[in-house]
Parts: structure tokens; sequence; C-alpha cells
């Protein structure tokens, strides 16, 4: 999968390269420069590896506030995950999040140890966003509480932010061509973190695998953590500095990428790798209206197929 998407970015790179604005560039250069330092207070998400027993709670818990349908299983059903393998194993695949699905659980069974081990995935509101930072738009921005938010009145749907994610979170709604959105986590931002609360993800654990608070205690609790169990954690703390920092940290007993997590994201900020692109973003909004209608009628034809087997293989 991430291989088709690094395929996709190259893609529109190479596709689009000749195209030049000098202007959105160094907007969105000069957006970033400043690394959002002045929000020494936002909040974060302290995420144990070790903790959790991916009974999938977070995932009903994440729905039920935001609205979106209940999780494809129930959040106890387990066979949900068979054998999932990072990186294209043998197995079925990793689940990702979807537009119905803003945080998912995914379950490894990794060499030398003795249980399975579980990961929440979600929008990890990186310090700073590459989706802001590609967004020609301005859909996107950075609440001080720590949230990366997103505004679909303003997007055009030209999808550069699901291309410069370094974590391929964003994902897209095709319900209709004209009307486009980019459906992920928002933090509870609205309904919780601007009261100071956590997200719903956090207060339903039943594991205590969740904590939430400022990240810059978070660093400090991850690291005494480390410090007092170097035998039980690995001496990293994913998300530190993995694109410049996230609100979203994360402890592991092991190796990060025996756990799925793509242990190749650079520790600089991805606008320092994406300003060849931002310069031909704007030519996106000349032909957006017929690739986002290209894109809603292969969805309509994929599913229609997949009907049309599904009823062949009944009769």
């Amino acid at each position: 999968m991430k291989n088709k998407i690094i395929n996709r970015r190259n893609f529109i790179k190479g596709g689009l390269g000749g195209a030049v604005v000098a202007s959105q560039l160094k907007g969105k250069e000069s957006q970033a420069a400043g690394a959002f330092d002045h929000y020494p207070d936002s909040m974060g998400v302290l995420v144990d590896v070790t903790r959790c027993v991916g009974c999938r709670s977070c995932e009903a818990a994440c729905n039920q506030e935001q609205g979106l349908p209940e999780p494809e299983k129930p959040f106890n059903d387990y066979s949900v995950f068979d054998e999932v393998h990072p990186h294209g194993g043998h197995g079925r695949e990793e689940r990702r999040t979807t537009e119905y699905n803003y945080t998912i659980v995914n379950k490894y069974n990794v060499p030398g140890v003795d249980h399975p081990l579980f990961r929440k995935i979600q929008c990890n509101h990186c310090l700073e966003p590459a989706c802001l930072t590609s967004c020609f738009v301005n859909a996107y921005s950075k609440t001080p509480e720590g949230a990366v938010v997103y505004d679909p009145t303003v997007c055009v749907g030209c999808r550069t932010c699901m291309i410069a994610c370094p974590f391929y979170v964003p994902t897209f709604k095709y319900g209709s061509a004209f009307k486009p959105r980019i459906m992920k986590c928002v933090f509870c931002h609205e309904t919780r973190l601007k009261e100071g609360r956590p997200p719903a993800c956090v207060e339903i654990c039943p594991q205590e695998a969740l904590t939430f608070g400022k990240r810059t205690d978070l660093l400090e609790m991850a690291k005494s953590r480390i410090r007092s169990n170097p035998d039980k954690y690995v001496d990293h703390i994913y998300g530190e500095k993995e694109a410049g920092g996230t609100a979203w940290l994360y402890l592991s007993p092991v190796e990060f990428d025996k756990v799925g997590f793509d242990v190749h994201v650079p520790h600089e900020p991805v606008i320092n790798f994406v300003r060849d692109f931002l310069s031909i973003v704007p030519m996106v909004l000349l032909i957006w209206p017929a690739l986002f209608t290209g894109f809603h009628l292969l969805s309509n034809r994929k599913d229609a197929k997949s009907q049309h087997d599904e009823d062949n293989q009944e009769v």
C-alpha cells in the first residue's frame, strides 16, 4: 500500500512538474517557519503498546463521539484482526483508517514475543503538519490545543494533503463528486479538547494504554518509563522527532517497524521535502473538477461491479 502511495506521489510530481507558482510556495514556507512553537502548552496523547489488549473500545468510542457508523464488527470481536502483518507480509493486509473509522487497532504477532501486540492508528496531529503546509486553499489549521483541524467548506478536493502526509492518514470521501471532503481524526477538538477534556478514545480505554496531557509532560513521562524499565521498552519515543514531532507519542516493547510503524519518516518537518511539490499544487485547481468526477464515477463503477460479482456467486 505504501509503495502505491509513494508511486502516486512521484507520478503527480513528474506529471505536473512544469508549473511553478512562486508566490504560493513562499507563503507556505513562511507559514511553516515558526514551527508552531507559539503553542508550548499544546496537548497530546502517549500510547503505550505494552498496555493495549486490542479490545477496540477506542474505535467504538470514536465512532460514537463523531457520529460515524458503528465499527465493521463489534469492538470485542477479535476476528477483525486475523493475522495482520506489517508491510505486506503473509495474511490479511493492515487495516487503515477510512471515512467511517477515524481510528483503528491492528494486531501483530512478533517473533520472540509470547503474546500478540496491538497498535492504535489515527491522525498523529503533527507539530508542523504536512497537510496544512501543502494545502493551497488553507483548509487546515493547527489549534493552540494541539489539534490539526480541517474545514470542508473551502476544500476543493485536490487531495494534496493525502499525498503530503508522511503517515498516510487522510482519507477521501467519495460519496459526492461535487462536495469534496477529507476524513480524519479531529482530536475531539470541538466536543472535548477545547474544554480541556481527553478525547473519547482516551477516556474509554480500560487498560490506561492512552494517557492525555501536555505534550511536554508526556515526553517526560515516556522517558521516565524507559529509564525505569529498560528491559520493557525500546529506547525510543515514536513521534518525539518524526516529521518534526507529533502530538501522539508511542512507546513499544519491540522495534517500531515490527508493529507497523514507518521507521523511515524523516525527523525534519515534511515541508522541507515538499517545497518543489508545493510550487505546482495550484495547477490542480484548474483540473480538479474533471479528476474529481472521474474518481467518483470509477468508485461507483467498482462498487457496482463488486455487487454484480457477488450476485453471480450467489447464483
